[in-house]
């Protein structure tokens, strides 16, 4: 479309859980919901329209052997925009991807700088691998690079006891959370186990990445502080053939590994259940790929959250809680378009019918 164009969604416009409008507008890249006076170069889209939606959790400018050329990152980005992933949560990433920050035709991304882990525990060149005492500068190094968010490793694989081991002394986190905070950034982790998760939380901790070790003991503690959890669940699928890898070196956490994969489901429900609020990513740009947020949408249907809940946790709720608005009026026009109703069956969302970025459409 030219710079005068105007774009008409026509249709059904899901402006909220509760709000639907017949049709909304987008002048100079942004919604409005007034019609235009002097609308000539009309373009009519119709159909199904929901904000554009949010991975929480994925990886642009990573694979699994570490940081990739911009060629790569490029085409991680395209493939979430091209499944209507159109505002990305970078949780943790050794490249330089500002550059996509200039690009009209990419998703926004929110980046949380590169990992922090443990000096040997965790995968290799992903994170900056330190000790406990150089926690609180290297998170205050990563606050002031990132977009508003740092990432912790919580927990990774101790080679001495041959299972999952918490990564960080209670003091050293309570200390880098409180730096974080200071600098205006959240903070959250990467967390498989169950004994990682209270100190965390304990700690002042924003969100809890995968989050398989909730129990019925530390659940009320997150519902209590208000801590989100991101399950990646299309992510957690891969733990069994995880387990059987590591089955004759590290036998006790690959069965640690499948059993937290058995009750994935159940974690995730009582979760809801409880209050905690639980936000799509998708993990992708490891070893996982790029556009895969309607399944992890589907996953967590599957996980018995209502279907309704799941929408809002890669739309509505998800912009809200990113500070990022959605099809509200003034808002920059990122929104996807769908053939049939997506609160009727989320499976719709692995099929866009249109992307529009930044009020263009792209697909």
């Amino acid at each position: 479309m030219s710079e005068s164009a105007v774009l008409h969604i026509r249709g059904r416009v899901l402006v909220g859980p509760e709000e639907v409008r017949d049709e909304l507008w987008v002048v100079d890249g942004r919604v409005t919901y007034r019609r235009p006076a002097a609308a000539h170069d009309v373009t009519t889209v119709t159909g199904w329209a929901l904000p554009g939606l949010v991975d929480a959790h994925c990886h642009v400018g990573l694979d699994a052997h570490g940081p990739v050329d911009e060629s790569t990152s490029e085409k991680q980005a395209l493939t979430d925009r091209d499944a209507g992933a159109l505002l990305l949560r970078d949780a943790g990433s050794p490249s330089d991807t500002r550059w996509i920050d200039d690009r009209e035709d990419l998703p926004r991304i929110i980046r949380a700088g590169r990992h922090i882990a443990r000096t040997k525990r965790y995968i290799r060149n992903y994170a900056h691998e330190i000790e406990p005492e150089d926690l609180v500068a290297y998170v205050a190094q990563e606050a002031r690079r990132g977009d508003g968010w740092v990432k912790l490793v919580g927990d990774w694989i101790d080679r001495e006891t041959g299972d999952l081991g918490v990564c960080w002394p209670r003091g050293a986190v309570e200390a880098a959370i409180a730096e974080a905070h200071r600098l205006g950034a959240r903070v959250t982790a990467h967390c498989f186990a169950e004994e990682t998760l209270a100190p965390l939380v304990e700690a002042g901790i924003d969100c809890i990445e995968h989050a398989t070790g909730l129990t019925e003991e530390t659940i009320p503690l997150f519902a209590e502080r208000g801590v989100a959890i991101v399950p990646t669940l299309v992510n957690i699928a891969t733990f069994p053939k995880l387990a059987d890898g590591g089955q004759a070196k590290f036998p006790r956490w690959s069965d640690h590994m499948r059993r937290l994969h058995a009750r994935r489901y159940d974690t995730v429900r009582s979760a809801y259940d409880a209050g905690i609020p639980v936000y799509v990513g998708t993990d992708a740009g490891g070893s996982l790929a790029h556009g895969l947020v309607g399944a992890e949408v589907a996953e967590l249907v599957r996980a018995g959250i209502p279907p309704l809940a799941a929408l809002s946790a890669t739309t509505w709720g998800a912009r809200e809680w990113l500070g990022r608005p959605g099809l509200t009026e003034g808002a920059p026009a990122d929104l996807v378009v769908y053939e049939d109703d997506p609160r009727a069956d989320v499976r719709v969302l692995t099929a866009p019918r249109r992307v529009v970025l930044r009020g263009r459409v792209i697909g």
